[in-house]
């Protein structure tokens, strides 16, 4: 008889995490900024570089054999190595992966800022014209991910942060590419594990296929669509198998308050992966039927603003709300076809002979007419005298 006995499990002494405490010799923790999906994250001092940068403690590994904790190590620095891939704009930046105690910390571009989420919290929704800004920015920083082979998986409302205070305010960024992947990385089976937050779950996904460039699409489009309609596209239920099973069966409730994002956030959130549109061409779309095309410009690196161009309330702190950015500029306003659409005006008919009908030929014809009528005076007058 053969006896198999359980990996051993790592226990380590834990050192106690807090304020104060000093991370690989150089980031000294001031207070937590929250959780995300792989673990809490702190505001942190870099000592070397004298700026605050925020770094994210993954989940402890204590309790798991050794090869399942190196497994989570292994992950969390892939993460920082695919995150660091990415540079833009609208995206938190990945400074550093560094290791203390055994554990890998990302260390991450700290923006002061409230998320999407927080603001719902506060307003209840936001207005088509703001969220417009939004998820253009947004969707132009995924484009660029999607193009250096980065899927995020986990786009939702908590993800989307935006600057409340400093020369920053209103300024967009995306974060927590915590359970991001290469897409050609192979190392997850179909099927293993359903990633990402059910209530933003694209269906293919809840079904359980592997997330795509295409999910990430879906998953913005129902980011976008709860910002509008204060609620995700499959409703409220406190049990999230419920709302899989909502995802899985595509049973999205129609947009009723999104306006001129009505065919985008439908063209965004198609059941079938195929029919959906790139991330680019989200972007496109949502800016042409904001703001009219061409206007990438006016929108793309500037912060979120009202139609007259001062800084929304729920995106700013105490006295900023209301004021207008440095960087900002009132929004550009599509060109309705109102003009076209109006009867053209009558023109008055003129009496008479009208050259213009007769074309290129009208000028040499004006000339032998004029003449014949002159030659009809002269003859006219010959035959009187």
């Amino acid at each position: 008889m053969v006896f198999r006995y359980p990996a051993p499990v790592t226990e380590r002494a834990r050192p106690i995490v807090g304020p104060d405490y000093l991370v690989a010799g150089r980031y000294r923790l001031q207070s937590k900024l929250g959780g995300g999906g792989m673990g809490a994250v702190w505001l942190a001092t870099d000592r070397l570089l004298h700026r605050d940068v925020a770094i994210k403690q993954v989940l402890t590994t204590q309790g798991l054999s050794e090869e399942e904790a190196q497994e989570v190590r292994s992950r969390i620095m892939h993460e920082g190595r695919v995150a660091a891939k990415l540079s833009h704009d609208h995206a938190i930046a990945v400074y550093d992966v560094v290791l203390e105690a055994g554990e890998p910390w990302l260390v991450m571009e700290y923006l002061p800022s409230r998320s999407v989420a927080k603001a719902l919290a506060l307003v209840d929704r936001l207005s088509p014209i703001e969220v417009a800004q939004i998820g253009a920015q947004v969707a132009d920083a995924l484009a660029t991910a999607h193009a250096a082979g980065i899927v995020h998986r986990d786009i939702k409302p908590g993800n989307i942060l935006v600057a409340d205070r400093g020369d920053e305010v209103g300024k967009v960024k995306l974060s927590d590419f915590g359970i991001s992947s290469g897409a050609n990385d192979a190392t997850e089976e179909i099927g293993d594990v359903i990633t990402g937050t059910p209530a933003y779950l694209p269906p293919e996904v809840a079904r359980g296929a592997r997330p795509t460039t295409a999910s990430d699409v879906f998953s913005l489009g129902a980011t976008l669509y709860t910002a509008i309609e204060g609620q995700p596209p499959y409703g409220f239920d406190e049990d999230s198998d419920v709302i899989v099973e909502r995802a899985a069966m595509a049973q999205i409730t129609p947009p009723a308050r999104s306006g001129p994002l009505t065919e985008v956030l439908l063209h965004m959130m198609e059941p079938a992966p195929q029919r959906r549109p790139t991330m680019t061409e989200a972007r496109n779309e949502i800016l042409t039927a904001a703001f009219g095309p061409g206007t990438a410009p006016y929108i793309l690196g500037a912060p979120v603003r009202t139609e007259d161009g001062t800084i929304p309330a729920w995106a700013a702190r105490n006295s900023a709300a209301g004021l207008r950015s440095p960087h900002s500029s009132p929004l550009p306003r599509p060109q309705r076809a109102t003009a076209a659409a109006a009867p053209a005006a009558p023109q008055p008919r003129s009496k008479g002979f009208d050259l213009s009908a007769l074309g290129p030929n009208a000028g040499p014809l004006a000339v032998v007419i004029g003449l014949l009528i002159g030659l009809l005076i002269i003859i006219v007058i010959l035959v009187v005298l």
